[in-house]
């Protein structure tokens, strides 16, 4: 089955990991910042996104200790993306998850962050430091920035 008649008629659901909002705010630089932009821009008008409460804290903490913002200027990046993306909580049932994840394939706040994404339904994770591919319970890792797209990202981009 080819990947567009495999998202046909899904309510498609795409996670973004720390990585992919550290890019659109910015801190790894122009040519980066607009990368990211032009594809949350575009996804954005076709999926619903998904943001866990992991990665909103992980980019709280990158743009105060790497971009050097202000505390208050760190909140209201993360309260921006919670008004524009649908938050997925760290439940006890993701951490539990995540655990589980961690034994063998992540450390374990990347582990939350694919675990919180599985139980808000997403077929894709946005990542461009997690392993490109990786497939747990139904979502797949997809690194947006690669050279060959993912066929099921390429499946939802023109």
């Amino acid at each position: 089955m080819d990947a567009r008649r495999a998202l046909r008629g899904l309510a498609v659901r795409v996670a973004l990991d720390t990585t992919i909002l550290v890019y659109a705010e910015g801190v790894n630089g122009r040519p980066m910042e607009v990368a990211a932009l032009d594809i949350l821009d575009f996804l954005r008008h076709r999926v619903t996104l998904i943001t866990p409460a992991q990665a909103l804290g992980e980019l709280f903490a990158v743009l105060v200790r790497k971009a050097g913002r202000n505390p208050a200027d760190a909140r209201r990046a993360i309260l921006a993306w919670r008004a524009v993306t649908q938050a997925a909580d760290t439940t006890d049932s993701v951490l539990l998850a995540a655990a589980d994840l961690a034994l063998n394939h992540f450390a374990i706040w990347d582990a939350v962050v694919v675990c919180a994404a599985a139980e808000a339904g997403c077929q894709l994770l946005l990542s461009e430091d997690m392993q490109d591919g990786f497939v747990w319970r139904g979502v797949t890792i997809v690194n947006p920035f690669a050279k060959t797209k993912h066929p099921l990202l390429q499946a939802l981009m023109p």
